[in-house]
């Protein structure tokens, strides 16, 4: 089973793109705070998210770093080779993205309705395929 379910803060406002044949994306990183350690220090972890189509484009119509948001998905892993290094990357491709707050609301009602995109049929894979002449590639 590869399900992933994350709470976090956008890093910085949504990236959005799009492809020659129609597919649109969305990129954003979200802060996950971790459980407290030793030295009581919070830690977080910087996780990359990428959303597709329409829920991608309300992701760019509501989100603005600082946003709170839960996300359902996947991991994604890649590669990728520039300067003769290989390598390796994950990513989780989202499934859901409920908006939590805006960046200077806290934690109280939500900015916008709670968004989820429809489960889709297609894989990462076969939207690069898609895309594999393109220039725009994120990476």
């Amino acid at each position: 089973m590869n399900k992933v379910f994350l709470i976090g803060r956008l890093t910085q406002d949504p990236q959005a793109s799009s492809f020659e044949s129609g597919h649109s994306y969305c990129r954003f990183s979200i802060a996950v705070n971790r459980a407290y350690s030793r030295d009581g220090e919070n830690k977080a972890d910087f996780i990359n998210i990428i959303t597709w189509d329409a829920l991608a484009q309300n992701c760019v119509k509501y989100l603005v770093k600082g946003s709170q948001v839960a996300v359902v998905g996947s991991i994604q892993t890649g590669s990728y080779e520039r300067d003769g290094v290989k390598r390796q990357t994950f990513d989780i491709r989202a499934d859901q993205v409920e908006f939590l707050s805006r960046a200077n609301q806290g934690t109280g009602a939500p900015a916008a309705p709670t968004q989820s995109a429809p489960r889709q049929d297609q894989t990462i894979d076969q939207l690069r395929e898609v895309a594999a002449d393109d220039n725009d590639m994120p990476f």
